[in-house]
């Protein structure tokens, strides 16, 4: 029995291999996670890195974190995809580099998979578990559910359609007004395997529209604020990596004579395309497509954000991992217009994550946390005018990488709505001085702590 084959059986098979001073840990995924196995590695020297550098390159293998081989530095923590027939052989290549490479098999560690159940059956909006990841077709009977529940005050609307045609549809949350409206834009799932960000998605509207009713915050902020929610934006990628391969990054639209699929949606915006850590080739993760806005998905945003960038004062795109709220710019190392302020309220935003489970985020430009990067919607939605654009990396830091465990979709979600309000909430002060509830961050986080520690007594008391 080969190790994956071990690992397909007892579900996640860990190996601690050492490289020199080199560790990598080797998973082995069932048929669920597409087969694959993820290693992590950090290496320590220059040589390694660069000899790890040949080794992806030459194989093509799935980079994870970060993107690009070139982003490899010396004690960087590198997570790489690998086929489970490739495995032997990559092992082999690693040995051409060091002959100390050693498998230490009294380390093997088994860690149980959480199931994710495709099959349930949710009947009704008031029975809809939002613990739980949800393929598209539910999403798409929430979609109309919540809507119809809520119509006083939430509607449903066609951004556009997939490159498999299928409808981009997006929530507007909008309270009557004779006010004229500003707009909140929450855009979750731009890339596929993400699944925490349109479980946030979901989590945000039905923090909203339950408290509604009862809540004058949220009312106030309504009376000067239309906030519109892009469930899953990447819609053909997250069906994708529900039937066929989990860790699927891509939207599907064919390239090369349909040898290769996808484009990375966040590289094929028209800003600074396909300079920074971007990819022509159509079989790279990240491929920013053949042209600018190439992609019905990417066009069906600009379009809208275009036609309404003179009233959208916000702009919030969700993504995993990291755990980090990222300020513009990603494809230059130089400072945002506005820095100091942007950079405060990313800051406030963490501060008031933190304080609900503890979770540290952190915060600032995309280019100095992560790496710079080319074509997102962040920088083309801020170079448009709009300051107040962020990229949220949800949970974790690595642990789970792309696939959260379900038991962490609550923690995550509370936490982040603590962020995401806190945002909003300065944003609505700042264009809405005279109207905007100063108390709406504090008491909107008093309760937050309130529910948590409420939960918390039950399980002891």
């Amino acid at each position: 029995m080969s190790l994956c084959d071990l690992g397909h059986k007892m579900h996640h098979l860990w190996i601690v291999w050492t490289f020199g001073t080199l560790t990598l840990q080797v998973c082995c995924t069932g048929t669920e996670y597409d087969g694959g196995n993820i290693l992590e590695i950090t290496p320590e020297s220059e040589k390694q890195v660069q000899c790890l550098q040949n080794i992806l390159q030459s194989w093509l293998l799935d980079l994870l974190k970060p993107l690009q081989p070139e982003d490899i530095n010396v004690k960087t923590t590198v997570h790489v995809r690998i086929p489970s027939t490739a495995l032997q052989l990559v092992k082999e290549d690693l040995l051409h580099c060091s002959q100390s490479l050693e498998i230490l098999t009294g380390n093997v560690k088994y860690i149980e998979e959480d199931k994710i159940d495709t099959k349930e059956t949710r009947k009704t909006i008031n029975e809809y578990n939002y613990t739980t990841y949800h393929p598209m077709n539910e999403i798409y009977d929430w979609i109309n559910g919540i809507a119809k529940k809520h119509s006083q005050f939430v509607t449903q609307h066609l951004l556009g359609l997939t490159y498999e045609s299928r409808p981009m549809q997006y929530l507007k949350i909008s309270q009557p007004s004779e006010n004229h409206k500003k707009i909140v834009w929450i855009d979750c799932g731009i890339h596929a395997r993400e699944w925490i960000a349109p479980a946030f998605c979901q989590w945000f509207v039905k923090e909203i529209v339950q408290n509604y009713q009862n809540d004058q915050r949220i009312r106030k902020i309504l009376q000067n604020l239309d906030i519109y929610v892009l469930p899953v934006l990447n819609i053909d990628g997250y069906i994708y990596s529900w039937t066929k391969e989990r860790l699927w990054r891509k939207n599907r639209s064919q390239y090369g004579n349909g040898t290769c699929y996808g484009v990375d949606l966040n590289r094929n915006f028209n800003v600074s395309w396909c300079t920074h850590r971007s990819s022509t080739n159509c079989s790279s993760n990240s491929f920013c497509g053949s042209s600018p806005v190439s992609e019905p998905e990417t066009r069906a945003v600009v379009e809208f954000v275009e036609s309404r960038k003179a009233d959208i004062v916000c702009f919030l795109t969700m993504h995993s991992y990291s755990q980090l709220i990222l300020t513009a710019y990603g494809y230059s190392t130089g400072l945002s217009r506005n820095y100091n302020e942007i950079f405060k309220v990313a800051e406030m935003a963490a501060s008031a994550m933190e304080k609900i489970h503890g979770t540290k985020y952190r915060a600032g430009p995309f280019s100095k946390l992560l790496y710079e990067a080319s074509g997102t919607s962040q920088d083309w939605v801020h170079d448009l005018g709009i300051d107040f654009s962020f990229t949220f990396e949800l949970r974790d830091n690595g642990s789970h990488k792309f696939t959260l465990p379900e038991d962490q979709i609550q923690p995550t979600c509370e936490e982040t709505m603590a962020g995401v309000m806190t945002i909003i909430e300065y944003v609505n002060e700042k264009y809405f001085p005279n109207k905007a509830s100063t108390t709406v961050f504090n008491c909107w986080i008093n309760i937050l702590i309130f529910n948590t520690f409420m939960q918390v007594s039950v399980l002891f008391f």
